[in-house]
């Protein structure tokens, strides 16, 4: 039995992450928002702060907590560098603010009694000798007040309640008793672009302008200003290595190739090199430099795969035979999802007896393209990776260089993918492709935004990749393609797409599957980015309202609103601020015309709804609309636009005193 005067106790401290054993995310110059709930025996009044230190800074710094109600407690702090920071939760008794708030309420029944008013004196004697220069003589002030008897009782009192009298014996509390939460918590600090990111995914091989021509890193230079001018920020290449020649996959995954097929960018090695080098036919590192700087000049970032995998032409496969998993007849196992086998691809051992040797190469891989000024990585599949290999390797790489981002490609259970996040991955693919029906979207995305899983992982929403062409999409009809786009847009501030294929409304599928037909995977495409039908007007308006938009940044703030129709989806983003909030409403039918009213939560929206009501301006189809109250009709024909993308705007009364509804768009 440990006998001791601590009467509070912490818990329900967020963010903390699996009890404090992995890192929190955030993002510098974005506040971390801390809550915890303080509970203690009696009524008296707590006090607490949360403290935090940045990794190399001398000493910690604190804020104090503030009350949100039910004994929930919060407070703030701003990172101001990217990196590693600690904070923790202190809380105690406010004997002083005890005193005060019954000395108020005693006042206002008027019962307060001398001995009151000398009990306030002995506290503030307490804090006198912990306090200098003016704060010291107000505190002396408001103690001669409280026990000079000539002066009124309402002066006295005054004297003892005064608000600037707590503000300067805040920071004096002797805090006796004070509790610390029982862990020193972490939270990683990325950059801005870890947070809202805007990724465009093109093929280098198809880059060419000449049909049937192999292209280069040179000929995505020259389609970075089509990429600029959609308004994307990262241009994410699939890999860039060599590729092997043995099993080669020819056209749609076909086993065997002909002469000219170029085979799969994710068979990595040849007799050209392997996960360190460049495919000849795309050029030299000279080439991949001039394009990053390129698009640097654009603001656009360079992100390349990752895939730990190899070809058996791949060097290691020759090198290190026992890094693979060997067969009882002496083959290496492929690749194989079953029933899909990838007999071009040879997957790594993680249970080798080389563990060291294995680890130490594949972050080796990393450490040599950051070398070459790439720091933004998109991964394959690391939910087929040992977990503790990326727990050492990603901490190891983001310790020596904090401005690393890693996307984690794994479309798996959702447990794995938050361990993944949990382990270093900046960011991670999420289920968007497959979340259709407006209550899948609606729980899907409240858990993502509104559960502790936002404190650890951020989404990154894609409406299709290589390799998922979903049911939805294979039909071609436009209107769902911006159906999706919108919605991947705007529910997380983290978004992309397979570029060329999207913006065409390339439907083509192979048979019963979720798979591109002529899958460029497999095959050299030639893209007509500049054909009537693209969508590349749409995209950029759209891009360029994420960057306008605070609201649109960040994955926190999401509201859905009720709508009384299954078909119409509405949900609100608000920045940090409350000074910018995005209203967006999608009909989720692409073929037939919806009509509903809205509940809105005018709270969430920052509304106080007068007589007059508030202004919606859409920002994608045009027009300004005033509504009043939470109930508004809306109407979207997905033929002419299925979404409104409204800025919410406080109005000024309207001239003739009249409220109009929205009518058809």
């Amino acid at each position: 039995m440990t006998f001791t005067q601590e009467r509070v106790t912490i818990q329900r401290v967020r963010p903390e992450v699996a009890q404090g054993r992995r890192p929190a995310k955030a993002t510098v110059g974005r506040a971390v928002h801390v809550t915890a709930d303080l509970v203690c025996d009696s009524h008296d009044v707590l006090a607490g702060v949360v403290r935090w230190w940045a990794e190399g800074e001398r000493r910690w710094q604190e804020e104090h907590l503030v009350p949100l109600g039910n004994d929930r407690w919060t407070a703030s702090f701003v990172p101001t560098e990217v990196g590693r920071y600690r904070f923790t939760v202190e809380a105690w008794v406010d004997h002083l603010a005890t005193w005060r708030r019954d000395l108020a309420a005693k006042h206002a029944a008027d019962a307060v009694e001398e001995i009151d008013l000398r009990v306030g004196a002995s506290l503030l004697d307490d804090l006198v000798e912990r306090c200098r220069g003016a704060t010291r003589r107000r505190i002396e002030e408001a103690r001669t007040a409280l026990i000079d008897g000539d002066l009124d009782l309402d002066v006295r009192v005054a004297a003892g309640v005064s608000p600037e009298l707590a503000a300067l014996t805040a920071d004096a509390d002797p805090r006796a008793g004070k509790v610390r939460h029982r862990t020193i918590l972490e939270v990683v600090v990325d950059r801005e672009r870890a947070a809202f990111s805007t990724w465009y995914e093109l093929f280098p091989r198809s880059a060419s302008p000449l049909p049937g021509t192999h292209g280069t890193l040179r000929d995505v230079i020259d389609r970075l200003d089509h990429v600029a001018d959609l308004g994307f920020d990262v241009l994410y290449l699939p890999p860039i290595h060599p590729i092997g020649t043995t099993h080669r996959k020819g056209r749609d995954n076909a086993t065997v190739a002909e002469a000219d097929d170029p085979g799969s960018p994710w068979a990595i090695g040849s007799e050209d090199g392997g996960h360190k080098s460049i495919h000849p036919q795309l050029g030299t590192f000279a080439d991949l430099a001039d394009l990053r700087d390129a698009a640097a000049d654009r603001g656009i970032e360079l992100a390349l795969d990752i895939a730990f995998q190899c070809s058996p032409d791949h060097p290691y496969v020759r090198e290190h035979p026992d890094w693979f998993r060997q067969r009882p007849d002496g083959s290496i196992q492929y690749a194989e999802n079953p029933p899909k086998k990838y007999q071009d691809i040879y997957p790594f051992d993680f249970e080798t007896e080389d563990v060291e040797g294995l680890w130490t190469e594949l972050k080796s891989i990393f450490e040599f393209w950051i070398d070459q000024g790439i720091h933004i990585f998109r991964v394959d599949n690391p939910h087929t990776k040992s977990l503790p290999f990326w727990d050492w390797c990603l901490d190891d790489l983001q310790r020596a260089h904090p401005d690393l981002i890693f996307l984690a490609e794994a479309f798996t259970r959702p447990k794995m993918m938050y361990e993944l996040a949990m382990r270093g991955f900046t960011q991670s693919y999420t289920y968007f492709t497959w979340r259709r029906a407006k209550w899948e979207i609606e729980e899907y995305y409240t858990e993502l935004t509104s559960t502790d899983v936002v404190d650890y992982f951020r989404p990154n929403s894609w409406p299709n990749t290589p390799d998922i062409l979903t049911d939805q999409l294979q039909t071609g009809l436009r209107p769902m393609y911006v159906q999706r786009l919108v919605l991947a847009a705007t529910l997380t501030a983290n978004y992309g797409m397979y570029g060329p294929a999207f913006e065409l409304q390339w439907s083509q599928a192979r048979e019963g599957s979720e798979e591109y037909r002529f899958n460029e995977k497999y095959e050299i495409k030639r893209w007509d980015v500049d054909h009537p039908d693209s969508l590349a007007e749409l995209i950029a308006l759209v891009n360029r309202l994420r960057h306008a938009h605070p609201a649109l940044q960040q994955d926190r703030n999401l509201t859905f609103h009720h709508v009384d129709n299954d078909q119409l989806l509405a949900f609100s983003k608000v920045d940090d601020a409350g000074e910018d909030v995005v209203l967006v409403v999608v009909n989720l039918d692409p073929e037939h015309r919806h009509a509903g009213t809205t509940w809105l939560d005018l709270e969430a929206l920052g509304i106080d709804d007068g007589p007059t009501g508030f202004e919606v301006a859409d920002l994608l189809g045009g027009g300004v609309y005033r509504w009043q109250g939470p109930d508004n009709y809306v109407e979207l024909d997905p033929h002419v636009l299925p979404a409104h993308v409204f800025e919410v705007r406080a109005s000024a009364p309207h001239p003739d005193g009249a409220v109009t509804r929205e009518e058809t768009p």
